[in-house]
């Protein structure tokens, strides 16, 4: 199989954890992707920005969590770019930054079935593919059957940040629920203690 497809995995990674690398390692293994760029969202229109860790901290985490992995790489691309960030946006700004690369959107089963509501929805069906591991109890929607939409059987933890976030404020361990040195950095710098 020939990789030379760059995956962009969108996320707020709030922080990221174990469940989000496990799936950039397995689209890394089982899909034609080169590379992928884990880009950290300033803010998602659609969630509250409240909860939010600063921009800067959650790219530090991302780049503890990746370590010295050549084939995946922290990307701050949207923080330069108007808020809210909309992935059309992205896309267009990552495709003129860099015209050499050929861009494929990683995404949750959970997110396709909400894509008819994403900004320009119908540029991103026309213009990219899209990479989609399964989240159980989701119905992939409308466009299941889409030809630019490829779904994954990726393994799934039920972890999510909020439940570490929780667990930080809560002071119970997060332990092997983030990537060790993430661990590491988190129980050193209180981040999460207030959020």
């Amino acid at each position: 199989m020939e990789r030379y497809k760059t995956g962009l995995f969108f996320g707020s990674f709030n922080p990221v954890h174990v469940g989000h690398m496990i799936i950039a390692n397995y689209l890394l293994t089982n899909a034609d992707l080169a590379e992928i760029w884990m880009v950290v969202s300033p803010h998602n229109p659609l969630k509250e920005k409240k909860s939010l860790a600063k921009d800067y901290d959650r790219l530090h985490l991302m780049n503890l969590a990746i370590g010295d992995n050549p084939q995946i790489r922290a990307s701050d691309i949207e923080f330069n770019l108007p808020k809210p960030s909309y992935t059309i946006d992205t896309l267009t700004y990552a495709r003129e930054k860099y015209p050499d690369k050929n861009f494929v959107l990683i995404m949750g089963g959970d997110n396709l079935e909400t894509l008819h509501k994403w900004k320009n929805y119908e540029l991103i069906l026309k213009y990219y593919e899209i990479y989609v591991y399964n989240r159980p109890g989701y119905a992939a929607g409308e466009f299941a059957n889409h030809e630019r939409v490829t779904f994954f059987d990726a393994p799934l933890l039920d972890i999510s940040a909020s439940y570490i976030r929780k667990n930080v404020r809560e002071n119970k361990s997060i332990q092997y629920l983030v990537p060790d040195k993430v661990y590491d950095y988190l129980t050193e710098v209180p981040i999460y203690r207030d959020l």
